[in-house]
């Protein structure tokens, strides 16, 4: 009995239809048994990243250096939030990370905790920033850090910041203004 070309090439389509019809209904099935992802749209995945600390990969050479860069980074995005009440937090965090040989910077920390306005916050972040980055040169050991600046800080006198990440987040202009500014060194 011989099957025509024709009807062995329809018989083949009708196999393969069948069977990604199968596949389909198998893997719907099976999606079923899964939990329904959390759907988020752009803006909420932004917002996310913004929201969320950076963590950095960078190492130094003493534990307060380190300690002290990590609470800078929290500093760094409250402001990029705009959270006048959780710099002051973590300013006041950060105050009680310098030992006496810190008194300027520790002075300046708690001016930063005790300043309720979110601009005056940002200014004292930014004259901090000005004493604190020679000691970070100075102190890193293993990683990269990023020191980024913005033009427009300041009425255009400019704002320099250190970060952990390439990626701009500016935290003299938070939201209104987040990707304003641009790498200018990168220190390791």
């Amino acid at each position: 009995m011989k099957i025509s070309k024709t009807n062995m090439m329809n018989r083949n389509k009708i196999l393969v239809v069948s069977a990604a019809v199968t596949m389909t209904f198998v893997s719907c099935g099976e999606q079923k048994n899964k939990k329904d992802a959390e759907i988020s749209t752009p803006q909420a995945v932004e917002q996310s990243k913004i929201e969320t600390a950076d963590i950095a990969d960078a190492s130094f050479s003493d534990e307060m250096t380190g300690k002290v860069f990590r609470k800078y980074q929290q500093l760094r995005v409250a402001l990029v939030n705009s959270d006048a009440d959780e710099v002051q937090t973590v300013a006041g965090n950060l105050a009680e990370s310098f030992s006496q040989e810190r008194e300027d910077m520790k002075t300046m920390a708690l001016a930063m905790a005790e300043a309720a306005d979110i601009e005056k916050q940002r200014e004292l972040f930014s004259e901090f920033t000005e004493k604190v980055e020679p000691i970070l040169k100075e102190s890193i050991s293993e990683g990269t850090i990023y020191k980024q600046f913005c033009p427009m800080a300041f009425d255009g006198k400019g704002g320099y910041w250190i970060s952990d990440v390439d990626e701009i987040r500016n935290p003299y202009y938070g939201d209104k203004m987040l990707k304003c500014g641009k790498v200018v060194e990168e220190i390791q």
